[in-house]
């Protein structure tokens, strides 16, 4: 099957790991992520969606992409989590839910228009279990990556209009436990071609990329 024409736009999508199964497969995916694309620099208009690039000098291309929304066929969406996080207990700023939420209203904006004027057959939006669900409600998915065949756990939300995917659950064995109980498990390694915007913390991206096993469960269950 020719997925060619299918546009699946990759929303924050940092390293490009959850769509990285519809890129494999064929399908038009663009990853809107720092330090290229800002979701705060966006134009929604009537027929299409504008994104501005942040770099043109340093980034050859056009130095803004129009996406029409009827070449829209899914959206993707993980907006970073740090304001929501149960764990920002000893953050260098205060938690601003105010700045939190401008990141999910900028790839809601999205959504919307996407679905408004144009044929979207699905869209979610994830972030780790936290605060977030006191604005958005409880979300119809909450999953750990070990759900989906990954050795370690990290409870996720996942919001959004998406068939869910299908888990195949395992078991981790006590040095797994014992790494995820002291915060030491072997973290997924950062793609050679990916850009780390400034200001952003290494680690904090590899742990942040999408578990591969569930990428491709909710590939299978939304293509």
């Amino acid at each position: 099957m020719d997925n060619s024409g299918k546009i699946i736009l990759d929303l924050c999508g940092g390293t490009g790991a959850w769509s990285k199964p519809y890129k494999d497969a064929g399908y038009d995916v663009r990853v809107i992520t720092l330090p290229d694309w800002d979701i705060f620099d966006i134009e929604i208009s009537k027929n299409a969606v504008v994104f501005n690039k942040q770099t043109p000098t340093q980034f050859k291309g056009d130095s803004y992409m129009a996406i029409k929304y009827k070449d829209i066929y899914g959206i993707l969406a993980a907006p970073t989590c740090t304001m929501f996080s149960l764990a920002r207990t000893t953050g260098k700023t205060p938690r601003d839910f105010n700045d939190g939420m401008k990141l999910v209203e900028g790839c809601l904006q999205v959504i919307w228009a996407s679905r408004k004027e144009g044929g979207l057959k699905f869209w979610a939006l994830e972030n780790p279990m936290g605060y977030l669900r006191q604005f958005l409600g409880k979300p119809p998915l909450t999953f750990n990556p070990i759900d989906y065949g990954d050795q370690h756990t990290k409870r996720t939300d996942l919001w959004g209009f998406y068939n869910q995917p299908k888990k195949s659950p395992v078991k981790m064995n006590d040095k797994q436990l014992k790494q995820m109980s002291n915060n030491t498990r072997e973290l997924p390694k950062l793609p050679t071609d990916y850009v780390l915007p400034v200001g952003f913390n290494k680690q904090a991206a590899r742990r942040s990329v999408t578990p591969q096993g569930f990428a491709e469960a909710f590939y299978k269950a939304n293509k």
